[in-house]
């Protein structure tokens, strides 16, 4: 029961008449997979190349606005909408004295998420997405919200070493 209050709290409630329940069951996705195979695992593929998902591991430098609790929660909005995903539940959790934020937006195809140190004008952010959503898409919108002297960005296929053993169990 301690569990399930704990998900609660986080808005998170796991019951099936609750609004996350029923939110998560409306935005259920089926992938349609151009091989003809029909599948309804979420994974990607590119290049020939499938994996779970695009995890885009963000550093802003020198940015501005990472104290404001609710310009980040819009910018994660605008995030989500350019990248095609569907939002689940947001939660930040803002820290003093320094001001920082800390948050995450869940999302059916993965997550946002935040850290920043606005004393130093930087915040790391994770943009995992799988699915059709491009999270790349998500870049110029955080250029634009934060303003930063620079935007560093490594991409990683999540769990392709996954799709390569599914493929040999096939």
């Amino acid at each position: 029961m301690a569990f399930h209050d704990a998900l609660f709290q986080l808005g998170m409630d796991l019951d099936r008449g609750s609004s996350t329940a029923q939110t998560e069951e409306k935005h259920a996705l089926v992938v349609t997979h151009t091989d003809g195979e029909d599948r309804k695992d979420y994974f990607c593929e590119r290049n020939g190349v499938r994996f779970a998902g695009t995890h885009l591991l963000v550093d802003v430098l020198n940015g501005t606005r990472l104290d404001d609790i609710d310009h980040i929660e819009q910018t994660f909005r605008r995030c989500i909408e350019v990248s095609g995903a569907t939002l689940l539940h947001i939660h930040l959790h803002h820290f003093t004295p320094n001001g920082g934020v800390s948050g995450v937006a869940v999302l059916s195809e993965s997550h946002i998420s935040i850290h920043s140190w606005p004393e130093y004008g930087y915040a790391a952010l994770d943009l995992f997405m799988c699915g059709h959503a491009k999270p790349h898409l998500a870049i110029e919108v955080l250029r634009e919200a934060f303003e930063p002297d620079e935007i560093i960005v490594k991409e990683i296929l999540r769990g392709q070493e996954a799709a390569t053993q599914m493929k040999l169990a096939a």
